[in-house]
């Protein structure tokens, strides 16, 4: 098995759309954790809704190029349209952050994610499901990169939102 850091990112009804999208990620493996919820000042032109954002740690079998695919099958699943505008409002977006240790260039697909080290929302989140593993290429904790992005962030907590429920009497064996 893998370990996967997926970010979650939504700004069009991501109350809905974020817990759909942790629950159709949960289908490509074993969701390990979810981070809570953080809403972002959107990049880009001024007006846009603001960005609500998670993480989930994913164990699973699937490849990176392969789990990149069915990420993007997700997206488009819940409505995204990917356009020219990359600053576009968006009801779902899903990246590959981490593959275990992986470091790969090219082919459309960078991992570490290179914004791993400027985003505090990424950082943030990330740190929260696996807060001591260590970037592959600087060889920092997440939690110490978050440490010192999270301040910069502009963070606000969402726990209103909840990206995956809490597993029931019954499913826990009780």
């Amino acid at each position: 098995m893998h370990r996967a850091v997926i970010s979650l990112g939504s700004n069009i009804d991501p109350k809905r759309h974020l817990p759909e999208a942790a629950a159709r990620l949960a289908e490509l493996g074993r969701v390990v954790a979810a981070s809570g919820v953080y809403a972002s000042p959107a990049a880009g032109p001024p007006g846009q809704p603001d960005f609500l954002n998670a993480a989930v740690l994913l164990e699973t079998e699937i490849v990176p190029e392969d789990l990149r695919s069915r990420l993007r099958r997700v997206e488009s699943d819940l409505g995204r349209v990917r356009t020219e505008d990359r600053y576009a409002p968006r009801p779902i977006d899903l990246d590959l952050v981490l593959y275990d240790d992986l470091v790969v260039e090219g082919s459309g697909l960078r991992l570490p994610d290179p914004d791993l080290l400027t985003r505090g929302y990424l950082a943030v989140t990330a740190a929260e499901v696996d807060p001591a593993r260590r970037h592959p290429v600087t060889g920092e904790s997440l939690a110490t990169i978050s440490g010192r992005l999270v301040s910069a962030a502009r963070l606000t907590a969402r726990p209103d939102v909840i990206l995956l429920p809490e597993p029931d009497e019954k499913s826990r064996g009780r």
